[in-house]
């Protein structure tokens, strides 16, 4: 990134890709993170985790599985929109398993629970996270409860997560489903940031990345992102990004309100009705970013 030099940046502090060692523990994620351990460890059969686009789900979910200890198997499907047949190769590829092309359904089902219960033999735990599971079909979320029957005496042989965007919740009031729905045990929703945990995010992201200046947002930088951003993670990643590169490119040290403003007027996502300046700043801020970027290639 050519701007971490001139901010005395390792790194840069404001990628979109789920990184863990960026991982901020807020309250709301915190909370999260705990009601994720405890269930998982207390053996429980289905848990779920919604929040708005962009609120740091996928992100919880890697921090959450890298918190496991051995004695846990994780699986992880980051795209579940796959009938059950197809969802049911997903996870006996993730548990290592070999079968031939043209396994059918009943040798599928019948290796995954010998793996399954090889496992437990082992004292190993096994969860399987889904994420996005909003799109899961109701169908393959039928088989994963059947697949959730398995178990020994004392706990169950397979642990599901679901992580999943507000309709997810949706789904799981149809009838069709209820037996599922009433099977989630612990359950939490991931809101977005406070103002003030913001600024904390904004200081914590910036540490990690090796940044030991003064303060490198001004408090109306922090003001007008917070406004714009509504304290959702992915957007203040994604304007905080563009208002470094704004300030470098008019070589400040400092990012401005003025350089928020620019980069709220060209993110997409950001709500302009709500905020009129940014309807009038979206073209001004497009100019600006191609002039940048011109500059950056003398």
């Amino acid at each position: 990134m050519i701007y971490l030099q001139h901010f005395g940046l390792q790194e840069a502090p404001f990628g979109i890709t789920p990184d863990t060692s960026f991982f901020f523990t807020s309250p709301h994620s915190q909370e999260a993170l705990n009601t994720l351990l405890v269930a998982a460890k207390g053996g429980e059969g289905f848990i779920k985790i919604t929040g708005e686009v962009g609120t740091g789900k996928t992100l919880l979910c890697r921090k959450f599985i890298r918190m496991l200890g051995d004695d846990f198997v994780t699986a992880y499907i980051p795209n579940p929109y796959l009938e059950p047949r197809t969802l049911m190769l997903a996870l006996a590829d993730e548990l290592s398993l070999t079968l031939a092309r043209d396994v059918d359904q009943h040798q599928l089902l019948k290796a995954i629970t010998m793996r399954l219960m090889e496992l437990a033999a082992q004292d190993k735990r096994v969860l399987l996270c889904l994420d996005e599971a909003q799109a899961i079909p109701l169908e393959s979320l039928e088989a994963l409860r059947l697949l959730t029957n398995l178990e020994t005496e004392k706990r169950k042989l397979l642990q599901i997560v679901l992580f999943g965007q507000p309709e997810l919740n949706q789904h799981l009031e149809r009838d069709s489903i209820r037996q599922l729905a009433q099977r989630i045990t612990f359950h939490y929703h991931l809101g977005p940031l406070t103002r003030d945990d913001m600024e904390y995010y904004l200081a914590h992201r910036l540490r990690v990345a090796g940044y030991t200046g003064s303060r490198l947002f001004s408090r109306g930088a922090i003001r007008v992102l917070y406004r714009a951003s509504g304290g959702i993670p992915r957007l203040i990643n994604i304007m905080a990004h563009k208002s470094l590169m704004l300030a470098y490119g008019q070589g400040k040290q400092q990012v401005a309100r003025r350089h928020v403003k620019l980069a709220a007027g060209d993110t997409i996502g950001v709500r302009r009705s709500r905020w009129p300046w940014l309807a009038m700043l979206g073209a001004s801020a497009l100019a600006a970013g191609c002039g940048l970027a011109w500059a950056l290639t003398k």
